[in-house]
């Protein structure tokens, strides 16, 4: 059996191949162009297994290669956990490719979760959703600064940017320069709330009768969109042992230090899903607000933390409830806060 070595970057792949004793067999830095890479991966003749690390872009390389004759086996490797049982001083690409073959040979790679292909892209339409409602917000402000700008007064309207707003804005009179720059920012916005809703039509069908989904939907502070982004986000609940990992994997705990009898708590660890973290701080905003239990764990905390740390404390809570929701497959049971604990679980209430 070979083992391969793939250091994946934007527009070339670097390629270090050894055999089971530790032999190299082939070496060479390929274009990320499919027929290029099955060329060389045929060309060697045996079953291989191939390893790549886990990068922004690592998905189409890792389908190539699953779906090529001679590779059995793909398995994707986590960056930090590698550079930690592989720190070298000198460092490039084609080291990088044989350290990887080489941990790949000695069944040392530390894994990373490979979600399906499905999951992916539900996971990237998710995540452009996201990206569009932020643009339409930032267009939202820029257009409050320009009427402020040049002080032009709201309409009696509930909703500037409803119907009636919009009509408003675009009749009132405005110099030529702020007019131009206004319909050009109306205009956006309409682009910009039209893909939002074609996104989440497509969504909504995607995730129908999702059991993840009916399950999270029943968690306070959870609707539809942050649920199917929590459901995406964690994919398989079972890749998490105790609701500490998961918690950990969202970077909802801080980063800690111990030397010498003394511990130091920093800032919240970097290494970390940002998808899944944002979608529980808008989540625990959102329960504080409409569940009792959560509202009276943000005030027990926010006197004497402030509302930053006391909200990442309930977003911590509430991602641990998400765990037992999702391994247990049991919905949300409101019970009162003052008898209910994490431990024994707020998911007595089957959803069936």
């Amino acid at each position: 059996m070979l083992n391969a070595g793939v250091d994946y970057h934007k527009r070339f792949s670097q390629v270090d191949v050894v055999d089971d004793l530790g032999r190299r067999i082939a070496a060479a830095r390929l274009p990320n162009e499919l027929n290029q890479v099955t060329e060389f991966f045929r060309s060697l003749g045996e079953p291989c297994r191939a390893v790549l690390e886990a990068g922004w872009n690592w998905g189409l390389m890792h389908d190539w290669l699953e779906g090529m004759a001679n590779v059995t086996e793909v398995q994707l490797a986590h960056p930090y956990r590698v550079r930690a049982i592989a720190a070298a001083q000198v460092k490039t690409d084609a080291i990088d490719a044989h350290t990887l073959a080489e941990l790949l040979r000695a069944n040392l790679i530390p894994k990373a979760h490979i979600p399906c292909r499905e999951t992916r892209q539900l996971r990237d339409a998710v995540r452009q959703r996201l990206f569009l409602v932020r643009l339409r917000t930032m267009v939202k402000n820029r257009i409050h600064a320009l009427l402020d700008r040049h002080h032009v007064a709201m309409p009696p309207v509930s909703d500037i940017f409803g119907k009636k707003g919009s009509s408003y804005m675009r009749a009132v009179w405005l110099p030529e320069a702020g007019r131009r720059l206004l319909d050009q920012d109306l205009d956006l916005l309409e682009f910009l709330a039209k893909e939002v809703r074609v996104t989440e039509a497509e969504l909504k069908e995607a995730l129908k009768g999702d059991r993840r989904v009916e399950l999270l939907l029943t968690v306070p502070g959870l609707g539809v969109l942050l649920s199917a982004v929590v459901a995406l986000e964690i994919d398989d609940i079972r890749r998490f042992a105790t609701s500490s990992k998961l918690v950990a994997y969202a970077g909802l705990v801080p980063t800690t230090h111990s030397s010498g009898g003394k511990t130091f708590q920093g800032k919240l660890i970097k290494q970390s899903n940002k998808w899944l973290r944002w979608a529980m701080v808008e989540a625990a905003w959102i329960a504080i607000r409409h569940d009792p239990y959560f509202r009276t764990h943000y005030g027990r905390r926010v006197r004497a933390k402030g509302s930053q740390t006391a909200i990442i404390a309930v977003a911590r809570r509430l991602l641990e409830v998400i765990w037992h929701v999702l391994s247990e497959e049991r919905a949300y049971e409101n019970r009162p806060a003052t008898k209910r604990r994490i431990e024994n679980a707020p998911v007595a209430l089957n959803v069936d």
